[in-house]
């Protein structure tokens, strides 16, 4: 965890996190499951669904409500991808709604990696929404880091990433 700062988690700030991800074909429920549950570890679906056989693939969606961000705001401070994560939560930001995706192979190995949107990777993603009064401070606070002292950074600022996933640069 990060030393002497408090980590926001969403719930306690009044935003209403919902937490999803599609289970299709030969996907397995519980390994699925489990990539979320790395990330969001109190993602506690009713029922987790039964393992695809032959002949009978997978087709759920996995969807929770009021889960609590703390376990995914600690891995991107301790990835130190706290402006990336300002921006792709950001980029679909308007009015008291966000969503944006992570890729569930990475977060079967306990990383968090940002889908870029309009993509279709490998192993899926999983899909966060938040709702709530005043998202783009909360977002802000959320990925504050020491840096942004020297570096100040907002939502949608002139160093807001490409929608392509390309850093913006200053001179």
């Amino acid at each position: 965890m990060t030393e002497g700062k408090i980590l926001l988690n969403g719930i306690d700030e009044g935003i209403k996190v919902v937490i999803s991800s599609s289970v299709t074909g030969a996907e397995s429920p519980s390994v699925v499951l489990q990539s979320i549950t790395n990330v969001f570890p109190d993602f506690l679906p009713e029922s987790p669904g039964i393992e695809p056989t032959f002949g009978q693939p997978s087709n759920l969606e996995l969807r929770e409500e009021n889960v609590s961000l703390n376990q995914f705001l600690i891995m991107i401070h301790q990835q130190a991808i706290l402006d990336t994560a300002l921006d792709i939560m950001s980029q679909n930001l308007s009015d008291n709604h966000t969503s944006f995706e992570i890729l569930r192979q990475a977060s079967i190995t306990n990383k968090i990696a940002f889908n870029l949107e309009g993509q279709n990777p490998l192993g899926g993603v999983i899909k966060i929404e938040l709702f709530g009064d005043d998202l783009q401070t909360w977002i802000e606070a959320a990925t504050w880091h020491k840096g942004r002292d020297v570096v100040p950074r907002k939502v949608n600022d002139e160093r807001t990433m490409s929608s392509d996933g390309d850093a913006t640069t200053w001179h």
